[in-house]
């Protein structure tokens, strides 16, 4: 069942001249983990904050189609009534963290308390999200004292705690650590598999072949694809693929007329050829 219907959607930002968005149509599926891949100035951060209302409720300019989110188009309500349905966790945390909480634990707790949650519920929440994002012993120390990566967990665990049904995480782990990305990840596609859907811009195209079920090309606004890991990694003349798929193009290793995308994938291929 379809959660985001997107129809002919342009966006053009005030005084500029080109589209940043042209003429997108697709469908995303409730709990689909979707990864968005592209150039910088792709529109990649733009699709997202359509999906939000951010784009055009905010940043206003040339605006034609329609975003339908959980029923409901993007332009006909605000971008707070979005917010409890979609959470967003930006590639910067400085530009998430309200400044306004003296600890981590306050913090993650903000967004519930705008929303009414009652207390008992939202130490239940917080209480989760600081143990999925592996953050429980910072959880009285100030948010600005915290490290880059530990920052960006902060910003993650009080986006899980809203339990919104869609989730946007544009680069949320440029700060981390291979461990930390990794940690992200298996959280993330933990909660699509629990019905939430994702959407994840990245630059990590191993990981995105991992876990994501179907994968967003962008370019100059344009949606040139949007298929499964498998065939967006083996499309021709694209240069940013996993790091799997170049060794086996230059073994020559292919499972079914494509090559691998994952290391599990190449390792399966090569016991395959060693025993022909």
């Amino acid at each position: 069942m379809a959660i985001i219907t997107i129809k002919g959607l342009k966006y053009r930002y005030p005084n500029t001249k080109v589209n940043a968005l042209t003429d997108i149509n697709l469908e995303i599926n409730k709990g689909e983990f979707i990864g968005v891949i592209g150039k910088n100035g792709a529109g990649k951060s733009t699709f997202c904050q359509a999906l939000l209302g951010i784009v055009p409720n905010f940043y206003k300019g040339l605006y034609a189609g329609e975003v339908v989110v959980c029923e409901t188009k993007v332009t006909e309500v605000s971008i707070s009534d979005l917010c409890q349905k979609i959470g967003l966790v930006f590639q910067n945390p400085f530009n998430q963290v309200t400044g306004a909480k003296d600890t981590v634990y306050e913090e993650i707790a903000f967004g519930l308390e705008n929303f009414g949650v009652p207390r008992a519920e939202m130490r239940k929440r917080i209480d989760r999200s600081l143990e999925l994002l592996d953050i429980a012993q910072y959880k009285d120390r100030a948010p600005f004292d915290l490290s880059g990566g530990q920052m960006q967990r902060m910003a993650i665990a009080s986006i899980i705690a809203m339990q919104p049904e869609i989730i946007i995480l544009d680069e949320p782990t440029s700060q981390l650590d291979p461990q930390g990305s990794k940690d992200v990840f298996n959280v993330v596609k933990a909660l699509s598999e629990q019905g939430i859907t994702i959407i994840m811009v990245s630059h990590k195209m191993e990981k995105l072949a991992q876990y994501c079920d179907r994968i967003m090309l962008l370019d100059s606004g344009k949606l040139l694809n949007f298929d499964i890991p498998q065939k967006i990694f083996n499309l021709d003349n694209l240069k940013s693929i996993p790091v799997y798929t170049k060794v086996c193009k230059k073994l020559n290793l292919k499972t079914m007329g494509d090559f691998p995308v994952t290391l599990e994938e190449t390792k399966v291929r090569y016991d395959e050829q060693i025993k022909c």
